[in-house]
Order: structure tokens, then C-alpha cells, then sequence
């Protein structure tokens, strides 16, 4: 794949690449961060593309891989420093967002690329390297768990 099809194929790919990673980083300046990031790597890569119809998958998977190193990093720092008493002031109240964090990793990751992207079943499984029926196992599981944690808010 040349530069100027990378380019030509991007393009209308980049909202969806910026609402996964929205999702994945609840940042934006973060998920900015993460799309410039993986198109990026993208680019440096794209002759080993072998076959341009997987440019979609191809792409939201590198993007997964940057969120998920960013992920890893806050992690490390969060636990070298503690969390200004103001953090939590400052923090994004919506219950859905609230609800999507605390799901484990591999449930937001189907749930990101299944609502906040648009992906089906088969580009979410290909994006994640696992069979569809997991993809729909998780899905179920993630969205059973998202019910109860959105009943549990309107109760409080």
C-alpha cells in the first residue's frame, strides 16, 4: 500500500478511529493523542498491509494497541503518585462513561468498537483477534453488566 492510498483510505476512517479511542481513554485530548499515535504507526507500516479490503481492522487494531500502552502508562503513574483531592472534582460525572470505565478491559473493548464505533460483530472480532462468538459472549456479558450498574445509579 502506497502513501497516497493510506491517505485516500484514512480519511473517512478518522471519526471512527477518534470514538473508539474516546472511549477507550475518556480524554480527548487523549484519544487525539492516540489517532495521531496510530496513524503514526500506520503510516511507518503501510507497505506491510498485505491486502488493502483489512485497512479498517487493520487500523482500529493499531489504534487498540496505542490505547492500551497508554492505558498501561497511567496506570504505572497513578500508582507512583497519589490523585489530587481536586481529581475527583474535575472528573466526568456521566453514569453511562462512569459505568463504561469500570468494565474490565476486554468487555469496554467490545462495547467501544460495538456502539461508539459502529463495528459488526465480524470487524470487532477480526479488530480484536478473537472468534465472533466471543465477541457476542462478551458483548452480552458487558451489556447485562453495564444494566446493572446504570439500576444501581438510578437508585442511589
Amino acid at each position: 500500500m502506497t502513501q497516497a492510498q493510506f491517505a485516500a483510505q484514512l480519511d473517512p476512517l478518522k471519526t471512527r478511529l477518534y470514538r473508539t479511542a474516546r472511549i477507550y481513554l475518556a480524554s480527548e485530548s487523549a484519544a487525539l493523542d492516540a489517532v495521531d499515535e496510530a496513524v503514526y504507526q500506520g503510516l511507518v507500516h503501510c507497505r506491510k498491509l498485505r491486502e488493502e479490503r483489512y485497512f479498517t481492522t487493520w487500523m482500529t487494531r493499531i489504534l487498540i494497541n496505542v490505547c492500551n500502552d497508554e492505558l498501561r502508562r497511567r496506570r504505572r503513574e497513578v500508582t507512583m503518585a497519589e490523585l489530587p483531592d481536586t481529581a475527583v472534582e474535575a472528573y466526568d460525572a456521566l453514569p453511562l462513561r462512569q459505568a463504561v470505565e469500570r468494565l474490565p478491559r476486554e468487555l469496554r473493548a467490545v462495547v467501544a468498537l460495538r456502539y461508539f464505533s459502529g463495528c459488526t460483530i465480524a470487524e470487532t472480532a477480526e479488530a480484536l483477534s478473537i472468534p465472533a462468538g466471543t465477541v457476542s459472549t462478551r458483548q452480552r456479558k458487558a451489556l447485562s453488566l453495564l444494566r446493572l450498574a446504570l439500576d444501581d445509579q438510578e437508585e442511589v
